[in-house]
């Protein structure tokens, strides 16, 4: 009998111990943490001005993705501390020093809110929001010299998972500069509508993008036969030298000194600055195409439609053609920006300037006064890759008053949208 019971207490314990491995927690991975939170990330941004990026690489860091104790116990993702003002709930966690007072959440989203409520309220931060939003590097390096981590290498790390896992892509996403596929942390840009010629012909990519194997990258030479119907910079060039309109030119990324591509493809320095129509300065400002001999005076194109946010120095790189000679056969001057789905001449002497973004109308100034109070009421017409967000900074007044002011149930706009702003 006392063997039987041992058999059945041995038993019961394996039993127990396969309960206890079925059901334990799995691992979150660092994708599944970003496809998790990125719409919270997102609606932050456009919230405070926090970069989405920053954000999400913050909650990988102060969390392991996930993982660690103290996001468990408490939904606290970025290891803010109690501090004096804190009235809400708590929990103890072994940080700096043992038994530290850490903020407790009901849930992330209200982590995320109170993180970005955290940066916008303390007055060292606040040199941040001077910051570009899309500088994800100067952001790093800011939260760092505010005091915001204790770890000499958290700049580094938080800009080294914005760059492996391309958290980047949801600050352009959130100020409307891209827009995102539903896919397992997969972004690809939609094309607007436009207007087609006869001799053009559209590329035009799946709904998701395929893996990046299965793309045929060119190999010698690209022909820019294609309208350029998306946002800059969605092309994939290939790496190293290449060729467009039968010019020799290099993608090179934002900050790559200029010296060091002379070096490497034996052209003069100054005659980089002439052939891609800058001004001397020492590093690439923009990712973008720099040419390593000077371009055509005509495209390998018949025409190029202009996409929304293009310039036309974007045109002369995209498409290999002399800045001054897209001017000369399009009647323009480099003050005048031509409208998105404007058709401009590559080839030969366009009869008319084509159609321009009309600047002078943008903005229309009312004044009114109500009960004794002058109110400067503001007709403002949204432009390309503008957001809620930015507008509201333009103007120096809050999400939820334009919201209100203009009965907007989200913070999506549409290019031409009419927004009223009142300021006092």
């Amino acid at each position: 009998m006392k063997l039987k019971n041992a058999i059945l207490f041995l038993g019961l314990l394996v039993s127990l111990g396969v309960n206890a491995q079925t059901t334990a927690p799995a691992t979150i991975t660092i994708e599944e943490y970003i496809n998790t939170y990125k719409e919270i990330a997102m609606k932050e941004m456009i919230r405070t001005g926090v970069p989405a990026s920053i954000t999400l690489a913050q909650g990988i860091v102060e969390t392991e993705n996930g993982n660690s104790k103290l996001v468990k116990k408490s939904n606290n993702h970025f290891g803010i501390k109690c501090k004096e003002t804190w009235t809400g709930p708590s929990v103890s966690h072994d940080d700096d020093a043992p038994g530290e007072c850490f903020r407790k959440y009901g849930s992330a989203e209200e982590s995320y809110i109170d993180h970005s409520n955290f940066l916008v309220t303390r007055k060292h931060y606040a040199s941040l929001f001077t910051l570009d939003p899309l500088d994800y590097k100067a952001w790093a390096y800011g939260l760092k010299k505010a005091g915001y981590a204790t770890n000499p290498r958290y700049p580094e790390m938080l800009i080294k998972y914005i760059e492996t896992y391309n958290l980047h892509q949801y600050s352009l996403i959130a100020m409307g500069k891209k827009q995102e596929v539903e896919s397992n942390v997969v972004i690809t840009e939609t094309k607007p509508p436009v207007e087609v010629g006869a001799n053009t012909t559209v590329a035009v990519k799946e709904e998701k993008e395929q893996p990046k194997a299965d793309v045929p990258k060119p190999v010698l030479e690209i022909k820019t036969n294609t309208v350029a119907v998306e946002e800059k910079k969605a092309v994939n060039y290939p790496t190293g030298e290449f060729k467009i309109n039968e010019t020799r030119v290099v993608y090179v990324t934002k900050g790559t000194p200029f010296l060091s591509i002379a070096q490497q493809y034996n052209v003069q320095l100054k005659w980089l600055f002439d052939f891609n129509d800058l001004k001397e300065m020492e590093t690439v400002p923009n990712d973008q195409l720099i040419y390593l001999q000077r371009k055509r005076r005509t495209g390998a194109n018949e025409f190029h439609v202009m996409a929304a946010g293009e310039t036309l120095y974007d045109v002369a790189q995209t498409e290999g053609i002399r800045l001054e000679a897209l001017l000369q056969l399009n009647m323009l001057t480099m003050n005048q920006q031509p409208a998105a789905g404007a058709r401009l001449n590559l080839q030969t002497q366009a009869t008319a300037a084509p159609q321009l973004v009309n600047t002078k109308n943008t903005v229309a100034d009312l004044h009114i006064e109500i009960k004794g109070e002058q109110i400067e009421k503001i007709i403002h017409v949204v432009q390309p890759k503008e957001t809620l967000y930015s507008i509201s900074k333009k103007y120096e007044v809050s999400l939820t008053a334009l919201q209100q002011w203009n009965q907007l149930s989200s913070t999506d706009l549409k290019e031409g949208m009419e927004l009223i702003i009142n300021k006092h």
